[in-house]
């Protein structure tokens, strides 16, 4: 497992590059304002279709939840873009013994209520208009180990062009209560969520 490490220059560098290649790439990043409890830290669920899905969700971090980002990604990812270690990311290899050891870091760092872990539930990268969300079953370890310290946010996020040269992405944020429920209830209640957030996605008119 590769962990996620401090140093505040490479950190820094990256922030302002973070906000300097999205605002680049983007037309505009469009988010929903929710309330959050500043006393627990937050586990963020995301689909996951782009390179970009990790970038996006800093930025929104930034904005509006205002914690310290965390990432889970794959083992391979992070070998080969050794640098997003310092951004916060660590890594995750599903075929490895140590997959449980990347499962409990993550439950760990819910442990502190200044930290934000995003996870992709999906586990891989999947078409942005794919109808069923696929979810893996580690992140129930993570949610049963985190024992309740820490508050659920769903996040779906979708992208279309509309008039603009440069693509939009809207992202819907949803505080969910489910945490403490079983697996199929926490893939239920996310598939509702991106369910409804699409079909609001795709009744946007210009």
């Amino acid at each position: 497992m590769i962990r996620n490490q401090k140093n505040f220059f490479i950190r820094l560098f990256l922030h302002h590059y973070t906000h300097w290649i999205v605002s680049r790439h983007f037309h505009q990043i469009l988010f929903n304002q929710i309330e959050i409890d500043k006393n627990k830290s937050i586990l963020l669920i995301a689909n996951h279709f782009s390179f970009w899905d990790s970038l996006i969700l800093y930025h929104i971090n930034k904005k509006l939840l205002k914690k310290k980002f965390h990432v889970m990604v794959r083992e391979d990812t992070t070998l080969h873009l050794n640098i997003v270690k310092y951004g916060g990311a660590f890594s995750i290899n599903r075929n490895s013994r140590k997959m449980l050891e990347s499962l409990a870091y993550a439950s760990q760092l819910l442990s502190d209520p200044q930290n934000l872990v995003l996870m992709f539930p999906q586990g891989k990268l999947y078409s942005n208009f794919v109808e069923n969300i696929h979810f893996e079953k580690g992140i129930m370890k993570v949610i049963g180990q985190a024992q309740g310290k820490f508050q659920l946010i769903f996040a779906s996020s979708f992208i279309q062009y509309f008039r603009h040269k440069k693509q939009s992405v809207t992202v819907y944020l949803k505080k969910e209560e489910c945490a403490g429920k079983c697996f199929n209830d926490l893939k239920t209640a996310y598939q509702q969520h991106y369910i409804d957030t699409k079909l609001q996605q795709t009744e946007i008119v210009i």
